[in-house]
């Protein structure tokens, strides 16, 4: 059971929410870099933002259409300068549904990370108090300080760990089981395994381009989201350890007034 209750008709806004499955708080994003990766692999930029309904629905039909319009297979073609088996490849029945729904992902996280800023700036102006730990049957989640470079490093090993590392639950085992299906039916590994007895013409051979270039998409999300969220957690432990000191112990008599400390 969460230690503080954020139901209370006190305040309107809180900055931060911590449970078992995550700390999900508002923090200032730039709408171009969330429009960016929504770009880059409609759901991320929701993933971004904590709206994790709507990235995985959008990120699944990604999966799905793309798969079925063979977008991927037909980008590789395009970079080889094969332009005529790209649009050989292209299944129209599938490419016409693709592009509104893509074009929708971009412009709702770029309005979404325009009105979540709004909002940060108000509940930072309210100050309200939020709760910093949250213990339960499964798990435990609490506000501390961790390096961000080490969620880097842990991504960088497998997508998902650096999210672990922070206790970003449901974003990491989205990254963890989409990387395995993504691992698996691109062939990956066994090209790896391939490349180390030197077989370079079978690694090739063996790979299932259409579902390898899902991810370097994956492995840069993951790196990116493990290292903001790494950084922003930790000015949130900063704030509420600020914000719990001065309530409880600074004297109600100290105030600072044109660079002057009086007292």
């Amino acid at each position: 059971m969460d230690n503080f209750k954020n139901l209370d008709n006190k305040h309107r806004r809180f900055k931060a929410h911590v449970s078992i499955f995550g700390t999900t708080q508002f923090h200032l994003r730039n709408p171009y870099i969330m429009a960016w990766w929504s770009a880059a692999f409609p759901g991320f930029g929701h993933l971004l933002l904590s709206k994790y309904l709507r990235g995985l629905v959008l990120f699944i039909w990604e999966v799905v259409v793309n798969y079925n319009a063979k977008i991927n297979l037909a980008m590789i073609h395009s970079f080889c300068g094969n332009i005529e088996l790209a649009k050989q490849t292209l299944n129209s029945r599938w490419l016409l549904m693709y592009i509104p729904v893509y074009i929708f992902a971009i412009w709702d996280s770029y309005r979404t990370a325009v009105d979540m800023n709004k909002v940060y700036l108000l509940a930072e102006r309210e100050n309200a108090p939020f709760n910093s730990f949250s213990i339960g049957a499964l798990e435990i989640n609490y506000l501390d300080k961790r390096s961000p470079l080490m969620s880097v490093f842990w991504s960088i090993f497998m997508p998902g760990l650096g999210q672990l590392h922070i206790h970003r639950i449901i974003v990491a085992f989205f990254s963890i089981t989409w990387t395995i299906v993504f691992l698996y039916f691109s062939h990956m590994l066994e090209a790896v395994q391939l490349l180390f007895y030197g077989k370079i013409q079978n690694a090739t051979e063996v790979l299932d381009k259409q579902w390898l270039l899902y991810m370097p998409s994956m492995w840069g999300f993951s790196i990116f989201d493990s290292y903001i969220n790494t950084v922003e957690n930790n000015k949130l432990f900063e704030k509420e350890q600020q914000d719990f000191l001065i309530k409880n112990y600074q004297n109600v008599e100290f105030k600072v007034k044109k660079g002057r400390v009086v007292g």
